[in-house]
């Protein structure tokens, strides 16, 4: 690994994130900042509306959001989505709807003064993106809270971040900020580390001609750097692994953030405790001529809210991740 001169990571941080991953930074936000998140996104669930309100729930089933406007147009808005099991038969919310709500997106990193200041206002988080040598150009696509609320916290089955953002070559890059404490039984984090060298992008979700969205294979599985038209027309289903393998997981605190690297497999067990686990997670991708934005992604910056970039200059050499 290419020793350098690092303003917030140490090395040892470094060299974890390419060999496997992600890495875990311990208490990278204060108590004040994590309070002000929380209280922020608490506020946001108290003006949530059931009223005038679709009733989106969010999934990660092939079967979502297809054809859902309210959805595919939530990039430049805050908008909410709600747990499964959170609407009744009857199209009615099942419980109250503070504990309705899955997530809150997909613009706050914008529109949102407190979310903005912890995502591109913050000296942290660019020496970060500056130390990691990930991105040459980074700029913020989207962001959400999620609340995997109590008992009905649904799982998320094991995936990788780049599906859902495509570029070429593959450059996304999560964020992810627990504003509680995260543990095994409330849906704490699960990695499989190295992953992200071993196991090729074989899909990516993106908008259908047909009109909604779903998942489309790529022909092109055995290399990372993926052609952006090896694509077929058919949608595939994201199906959880059964295969428990060789996961760890990532016990967080209030504040701790964790960087995941785009390719790296990682998923979350259902919330069966008492307790709900709010976090805050945004992501970011390299901007051209480093990386395409797929045409095709179902989230599509708009002329009036294009991408923001995250550095005020841009990083001349970086470490492929692929070259490793």
């Amino acid at each position: 690994m290419v020793q350098q001169t690092l303003e917030y990571l140490s090395q040892d941080q470094v060299d974890q994130f390419y060999r496997d991953g992600y890495v875990k930074v311990p208490g990278f936000l204060s108590k004040n900042e994590v309070n002000s998140l929380l209280a922020r996104s608490k506020q946001l669930l108290d003006d949530f509306d059931p009223e005038n309100h679709p009733l989106t729930k969010f999934t990660t089933s092939d079967h979502d959001h297809v054809g859902d406007e309210y959805f595919l147009e939530s990039g430049d808005k805050i908008r909410y989505f709600l747990e499964e099991d959170a609407v009744g038969d009857d199209g009615r919310l099942t419980r109250d709807k503070v504990k309705a709500v899955n997530k809150i997106g997909h613009g706050l990193h914008i529109l949102d003064s407190v979310f903005r200041r912890v995502t591109l206002e913050n000296e942290k988080l660019k020496s970060v993106v500056k130390d990691l040598r990930f991105h040459h150009d980074p700029v913020a696509l989207q962001s959400m809270v999620i609340f995997k609320q109590p008992e009905i916290g649904g799982a998320v089955p094991e995936h990788n971040d780049s599906t859902f953002l495509y570029t070429t070559p593959p450059t996304a890059l999560g964020f992810w900020i627990p504003l509680e404490r995260c543990t095994s039984s409330n849906g704490a984090l699960s990695f499989l580390p190295g992953s992200h060298l071993t196991t090729p992008i074989t899909k990516r979700f993106v908008r259908l001609a047909a009109g909604g969205t779903g998942f489309q294979s790529i022909l092109t599985p055995a290399s990372l750097k993926l052609d952006v038209q090896g694509a077929s027309e058919q949608p595939v289903s994201m199906e959880p692994n059964l295969s428990e393998r060789n996961y760890t997981m990532e016990v967080c605190e209030p504040g701790d953030l964790v960087l995941i690297h785009g390719s790296v497999l990682h998923k979350s067990k259902r919330n069966t405790s008492s307790q709900t686990r709010y976090a805050y997670t945004f992501h970011m991708i390299d901007s051209p001529p480093y990386a395409v934005y797929d045409e095709k992604n179902w989230l599509q910056p708009t002329l009036s809210m294009p991408f923001p970039k995250v550095l005020d200059t841009p990083i001349k050499d970086t470490i492929s991740a692929t070259a490793l």
